[in-house]
Protein backbone atom coordinates (compact mmCIF):
# COMPACT_ATOMS: atom_id res chain seq x y z
CA UNK A 1 0.00 0.00 0.00
CA UNK A 2 1.24 3.73 -0.14
CA UNK A 3 0.11 5.67 2.90
CA UNK A 4 2.70 8.48 3.72
CA UNK A 5 4.26 10.47 1.13
CA UNK A 6 6.06 13.58 0.41
CA UNK A 7 5.61 16.96 -2.08
CA UNK A 8 8.44 19.47 -1.39
CA UNK A 9 8.53 21.01 -5.09
CA UNK A 10 7.36 24.34 -5.68
CA UNK A 11 4.53 25.19 -7.35
CA UNK A 12 6.61 26.62 -10.33
CA UNK A 13 8.45 23.65 -10.13
CA UNK A 14 5.21 21.54 -10.52
CA UNK A 15 3.80 23.35 -12.83
CA UNK A 16 6.34 23.52 -15.29
CA UNK A 17 7.02 19.78 -14.82
CA UNK A 18 3.30 18.65 -15.21
CA UNK A 19 1.99 21.25 -17.81
CA UNK A 20 -0.38 22.85 -15.52
CA UNK A 21 -2.14 26.09 -17.20
CA UNK A 22 -4.44 26.75 -14.18
CA UNK A 23 -3.13 26.44 -10.40
CA UNK A 24 -6.53 26.76 -7.97
CA UNK A 25 -4.79 25.74 -4.84
CA UNK A 26 -1.14 27.15 -3.63
CA UNK A 27 0.18 23.61 -2.23
CA UNK A 28 2.64 24.33 1.01
CA UNK A 29 5.36 22.11 0.86
CA UNK A 30 4.69 18.94 2.83
CA UNK A 31 6.97 16.08 4.41
CA UNK A 32 4.65 13.46 5.65
CA UNK A 33 1.62 13.75 3.96
CA UNK A 34 -1.35 11.37 5.82
CA UNK A 35 -4.84 10.07 4.57
CA UNK A 36 -7.51 12.38 4.97
CA UNK A 37 -5.28 15.09 4.45
CA UNK A 38 -5.12 17.67 1.17
CA UNK A 39 -3.06 16.73 -1.42
CA UNK A 40 -2.12 18.10 -4.49
CA UNK A 41 -3.89 16.59 -7.85
CA UNK A 42 -3.87 16.97 -11.56
CA UNK A 43 -6.86 17.11 -13.58
CA UNK A 44 -7.33 18.06 -16.63
CA UNK A 45 -11.15 19.74 -18.64
CA UNK A 46 -9.24 21.07 -21.73
CA UNK A 47 -6.42 22.17 -19.64
CA UNK A 48 -4.41 20.61 -16.96
CA UNK A 49 -5.22 22.34 -13.24
CA UNK A 50 -3.87 21.99 -9.85
CA UNK A 51 -6.30 21.16 -7.39
CA UNK A 52 -6.77 20.38 -3.72
CA UNK A 53 -8.30 17.04 -2.73
CA UNK A 54 -8.63 15.10 -0.14
CA UNK A 55 -7.22 11.53 0.23
CA UNK A 56 -9.21 9.00 0.84
CA UNK A 57 -11.93 8.61 -1.67
CA UNK A 58 -15.53 8.94 -0.83
CA UNK A 59 -18.08 7.56 -3.68
CA UNK A 60 -20.96 9.88 -4.80
CA UNK A 61 -22.95 7.50 -3.23
CA UNK A 62 -22.13 7.11 0.17
CA UNK A 63 -23.76 7.47 3.07
CA UNK A 64 -21.10 8.42 5.02
CA UNK A 65 -17.84 10.47 4.16
CA UNK A 66 -16.34 8.08 6.58
CA UNK A 67 -15.86 5.31 4.24
CA UNK A 68 -12.85 7.54 2.59
CA UNK A 69 -10.70 6.24 5.57
CA UNK A 70 -10.94 2.73 3.89
CA UNK A 71 -10.23 4.32 0.89
CA UNK A 72 -6.58 5.63 0.43
CA UNK A 73 -6.13 2.96 -1.82
CA UNK A 74 -7.37 0.99 -4.87
CA UNK A 75 -5.51 -2.14 -6.33
CA UNK A 76 -4.82 -1.94 -9.56
CA UNK A 77 -5.95 -5.61 -10.00
CA UNK A 78 -9.75 -4.96 -9.44
CA UNK A 79 -9.89 -0.88 -9.88
CA UNK A 80 -12.36 -1.38 -13.37
CA UNK A 81 -14.52 -3.65 -11.18
CA UNK A 82 -14.56 -2.66 -8.15
CA UNK A 83 -18.01 -0.33 -7.31
CA UNK A 84 -15.93 2.26 -5.82
CA UNK A 85 -13.67 2.83 -8.45
CA UNK A 86 -15.15 1.11 -11.50
CA UNK A 87 -16.81 4.59 -12.81
CA UNK A 88 -13.47 7.22 -11.39
CA UNK A 89 -11.69 5.04 -13.28
CA UNK A 90 -13.30 5.45 -16.62
CA UNK A 91 -13.27 9.11 -16.91
CA UNK A 92 -12.23 10.58 -13.39
CA UNK A 93 -8.24 10.34 -13.16
CA UNK A 94 -5.68 12.25 -11.67
CA UNK A 95 -2.72 12.43 -11.15
CA UNK A 96 -1.32 12.97 -7.53
CA UNK A 97 1.98 14.88 -6.97
CA UNK A 98 4.65 13.72 -5.24
CA UNK A 99 8.43 14.12 -4.37
CA UNK A 100 8.46 10.64 -3.08
CA UNK A 101 6.87 8.24 -0.49
CA UNK A 102 7.36 5.97 2.70
CA UNK A 103 6.90 2.63 2.49
CA UNK A 104 7.87 0.41 5.64
CA UNK A 105 10.29 -2.75 6.01
CA UNK A 106 10.08 -5.36 9.16
CA UNK A 107 13.72 -5.36 10.28
CA UNK A 108 14.76 -8.09 13.08
CA UNK A 109 11.09 -7.75 13.96
CA UNK A 110 11.02 -3.91 13.56
CA UNK A 111 9.22 -1.48 11.06
CA UNK A 112 12.21 0.55 9.41
CA UNK A 113 10.64 3.69 7.31
CA UNK A 114 12.54 3.87 3.76
CA UNK A 115 12.31 6.79 1.43
CA UNK A 116 11.59 6.43 -2.09
CA UNK A 117 12.18 8.85 -4.79
CA UNK A 118 13.54 9.67 -8.12
CA UNK A 119 17.37 9.76 -8.62
CA UNK A 120 16.52 12.92 -10.92
CA UNK A 121 15.35 14.67 -7.71
CA UNK A 122 11.95 15.53 -9.79
CA UNK A 123 8.48 15.42 -8.31
CA UNK A 124 6.34 12.87 -10.28
CA UNK A 125 2.44 11.47 -10.74
CA UNK A 126 0.91 9.19 -8.79
CA UNK A 127 -2.17 7.29 -10.71
CA UNK A 128 -4.96 8.49 -8.88
CA UNK A 129 -9.01 8.08 -8.91
CA UNK A 130 -11.23 10.73 -7.46
CA UNK A 131 -14.44 11.48 -6.98
CA UNK A 132 -17.23 14.01 -5.66
CA UNK A 133 -19.25 13.83 -2.52
CA UNK A 134 -22.54 15.85 -2.06
CA UNK A 135 -23.32 16.50 1.44
CA UNK A 136 -27.00 17.02 2.53
CA UNK A 137 -25.99 20.40 2.93
CA UNK A 138 -25.27 20.80 -0.92
CA UNK A 139 -21.58 21.03 0.50
CA UNK A 140 -19.30 19.15 -2.24
CA UNK A 141 -15.95 17.11 -1.09
CA UNK A 142 -13.45 15.92 -3.73
CA UNK A 143 -11.41 13.26 -2.89
CA UNK A 144 -9.02 10.69 -4.54
CA UNK A 145 -7.05 7.51 -4.01
CA UNK A 146 -3.44 6.34 -5.37
CA UNK A 147 -3.71 3.32 -7.67
CA UNK A 148 -0.54 0.80 -6.00
CA UNK A 149 0.40 -2.27 -7.94
CA UNK A 150 2.90 -5.30 -7.64
CA UNK A 151 6.55 -4.01 -6.27
CA UNK A 152 9.28 -3.67 -9.17
CA UNK A 153 12.72 -5.08 -8.03
CA UNK A 154 13.86 -2.53 -5.74
CA UNK A 155 10.54 -2.55 -3.83
CA UNK A 156 10.61 -6.03 -3.43
CA UNK A 157 13.07 -5.78 -1.00
CA UNK A 158 10.12 -3.18 1.17
CA UNK A 159 7.16 -4.45 0.82
CA UNK A 160 4.68 -6.08 -1.51
CA UNK A 161 3.07 -2.92 -3.10
CA UNK A 162 4.26 0.05 -4.25
CA UNK A 163 2.06 3.03 -6.09
CA UNK A 164 1.49 3.10 -9.64
CA UNK A 165 3.65 5.91 -10.83
CA UNK A 166 2.48 7.08 -14.35
CA UNK A 167 5.40 7.84 -16.56
CA UNK A 168 5.97 11.38 -18.69
CA UNK A 169 5.13 10.05 -21.45
CA UNK A 170 2.23 8.58 -20.72
CA UNK A 171 -0.13 11.58 -18.50
CA UNK A 172 -1.68 13.25 -21.28
CA UNK A 173 -3.31 9.72 -21.95
CA UNK A 174 -4.39 8.96 -18.00
CA UNK A 175 -5.92 12.30 -18.02
CA UNK A 176 -7.34 12.18 -21.02
CA UNK A 177 -11.33 11.93 -20.32
CA UNK A 178 -12.48 10.72 -23.45
CA UNK A 179 -9.68 7.29 -23.84
CA UNK A 180 -12.03 4.75 -21.50
CA UNK A 181 -10.19 1.80 -22.54
CA UNK A 182 -9.71 -0.65 -19.99
CA UNK A 183 -6.90 -2.21 -21.95
CA UNK A 184 -4.85 0.95 -22.74
CA UNK A 185 -5.49 2.59 -19.30
CA UNK A 186 -4.00 -1.01 -17.39
CA UNK A 187 -1.42 -0.73 -19.64
CA UNK A 188 0.08 2.39 -17.90
CA UNK A 189 -0.03 1.08 -14.47
CA UNK A 190 2.56 -1.26 -14.63
CA UNK A 191 5.75 -1.03 -11.80
CA UNK A 192 7.88 1.83 -12.51
CA UNK A 193 11.54 1.30 -13.74
CA UNK A 194 13.62 0.54 -10.65
CA UNK A 195 16.98 1.85 -11.92
CA UNK A 196 15.19 5.95 -11.86
CA UNK A 197 14.53 5.49 -8.09
CA UNK A 198 16.52 5.12 -5.63
CA UNK A 199 15.59 4.05 -1.65
CA UNK A 200 17.23 4.85 1.78
CA UNK A 201 16.22 4.34 5.75
CA UNK A 202 14.77 7.80 7.41
CA UNK A 203 14.37 8.11 11.14
CA UNK A 204 11.62 6.29 12.56
CA UNK A 205 10.42 9.80 13.97
CA UNK A 206 8.32 10.08 10.43
CA UNK A 207 6.05 7.46 12.18
CA UNK A 208 3.91 9.92 13.43
CA UNK A 209 2.34 12.12 10.92
CA UNK A 210 2.78 15.19 13.15
CA UNK A 211 6.51 15.28 12.47
CA UNK A 212 6.62 17.18 9.27
CA UNK A 213 9.99 18.83 8.46
CA UNK A 214 12.72 18.29 5.75
CA UNK A 215 14.24 16.06 8.25
CA UNK A 216 11.87 13.74 7.36
CA UNK A 217 13.75 12.62 4.48
CA UNK A 218 17.26 12.68 5.72
CA UNK A 219 19.23 9.22 5.41
CA UNK A 220 19.88 7.64 8.26
CA UNK A 221 21.98 4.47 6.18
CA UNK A 222 21.69 2.53 3.48
CA UNK A 223 19.75 -0.38 2.47
CA UNK A 224 21.56 -3.65 3.08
Amino acid sequence: MCGRFVRKSTITEISNEFDVFEVAWDAPPSYNIAPTQDVACVVRNGKNRLVAMRWGLVPFWADDPAIGNRMINARVETIAEKKSFARPFKSQRCLIIADGFYEWRTVQGRKEPIYICLRSGKPFGLAGLYDNWKAPDGTLLSTCTIITTVPNELLKTIHNRMPAIIDKDHRATWLDKDIEDSRTLLSLLKPFDAAALQAYPVSTAVNSPKFNTPECIKPVGSLS
